[in-house]
């Protein structure tokens, strides 16, 4: 591990490709492996959910990306919010992001020992096994971002590369083997079309949660007003294009009936491919799993520096080594994911999971909310085109959240207020050591 050092601006060390990496390598994770048999029962119509989620994640993009141009400091939307309206409104911002990015550490963790199980079956029955494998991959990858912004950013673009490939040979072989009989009815489920448009967007919308990674570590991007945009941009048609072209092609090499009680689609889809195929799907799981999680443990690094580099959060948090990478912000961001894991594994692996991703969703979307309220507020009164465009991105925004269901909205209400204690703390810690005025 590297010597940590008081640098606060070290040398940018993170191009397009780094930051296109981040974006693409944390929305393509798990779920991607599993969305082709949830979206099975609405059949065809069910892309208008695809289509709906990807136009909303595309303006959130633009959102992002002009706000981006504002800005080379790290933090994304803590640094957005915080510059349009205030202290709090930031804090509160990054206190339920940073949050989010802890609790996801585990959660991705788990998807990690999930699909390992089908090398090593004995592990479905091993929970504390589960719990170290899971642990030991979380401090792995958290030592190759503590080693550096640069190792961490050359992992995730190999992974991101890695991951991506076993993907886009399903979407070849589908376009080359496919059967169109294959494909399921226009709407199986003879529900009305409004109601399906609704459930199929609730189910994919959360496909595209990390769209904004590539704002949090401006600090460290090389011409982040250039790259950080073009990056965001990029990375979320990529991934909506990966989405929307990979559920067609195992719809069209798996029968409709097979699909909707697949619990693994893709395994199923590569069949055809040989015996090796469903394997090398599984491997491809593991990188996406893993790449996930790298892009996640770097992100909760950033978040913690760019709020005590503003002072409201202690000075240690802002230390980098002489690798560039927060120090302390990693360090503690892993412990509080690990003792997460710990805490809740004494369920079963899928219980755990879940409970896990329902305490990160909301806290994940609010900062999108308020970031596409701050880019409203830049835009109405100089560029009303912008400004239309973050309206429909916060009427988006606003939707998932709504859909996300009450219990989510709930406990991602009690996460964010629990951060006003500590807000009030470092402000009281901040006044009390601004000199006296008066002698």
């Amino acid at each position: 591990m590297s010597h940590a050092t008081d640098e606060v601006t070290p040398p940018r060390r993170i191009g397009f490709w780094g930051a296109w990496s981040l974006t693409v390598g944390v929305m393509i994770g798990s779920g991607i492996f599993l969305l082709p048999s949830v979206m099975a029962p609405y059949g065809l119509m069910g892309f208008s959910g695809w289509i709906l989620t990807a136009a909303g994640s595309i303006l959130l993009a633009l959102v992002m990306s002009r706000l981006a141009l504002r800005t080379t400091r790290s933090g994304g939307p803590y640094v957005y919010a915080r510059e349009a309206f205030g202290d709090l409104p930031g804090f509160l911002v990054i206190w339920g992001y940073w949050a989010s990015y802890w609790i996801a550490i585990p959660t991705v963790a788990i998807a990690f020992v999930g699909y390992l199980a089908v090398f090593f079956p004995e592990l479905n029955q091993a929970p504390m096994a589960q719990a170290g494998v899971a642990l030991g991959l979380i401090w792995l990858l958290g030592l190759v971002s503590l080693r550096g912004v640069r190792e961490a950013s050359l992992v995730q673009i190999a992974m991101t590369v890695l991951k991506l490939l076993p993907i886009l040979a399903i979407i070849g072989f589908g376009a080359v083997a496919g059967r169109v009989e294959n494909l399921p009815e226009l709407n199986p489920s003879g529900t009305p079309f409004i109601s399906v448009l609704a459930t199929t967007a609730l189910l994919t919308m959360w496909a595209f949660s990390g769209l904004e990674c590539a704002t949090i570590p401006a600090g460290d991007v090389r011409d982040p007003q250039k790259t950080i945009p073009r990056a965001t941009m990029a990375g979320t048609i990529t991934v909506a294009i990966v989405y929307i072209a990979s559920t067609a092609a195992v719809m069209m090499l798996v029968p409709a009936a097979d699909l909707a009680d697949s619990t693994s689609p893709f395994a199923d889809a590569a069949a055809g491919l040989g015996p090796w195929a469903p394997k090398m799907i599984a491997v491809g799981a593991l990188i996406s799993t893993a790449g996930c999680l790298n892009g996640l443990i770097f992100i909760a690094g950033q978040l913690p520096m760019a709020v005590a580099i503003d002072k409201l959060a202690p000075k240690a948090f802002a230390k980098r080594n002489s690798g560039g990478a927060p120090q302390l912000s990693l360090l503690v961001s892993l412990i509080l994911g690990s003792a997460l894991l710990l805490a809740n594994f004494s369920g079963s692996l899928i219980d755990t999971f879940e409970f896990l991703l329902m305490m990160s969703t909301v806290t994940v979307l609010a900062p999108l909310l308020v970031s596409a309220l701050a880019e409203l507020r830049h835009s109405w009164a100089s560029a009303r085109s912008w400004a239309i465009i973050a309206i429909l991105a916060t009427l988006y925004a606003a939707f998932a959240i709504y859909g996300s269901g009450l219990d989510v909205m709930f406990w991602g209400m009690v996460l964010l207020l629990a951060g006003l204690p500590v807000y009030v703390l470092g402000r009281q810690r901040k006044a009390a050591k601004k000199p006296d005025p008066t002698g």
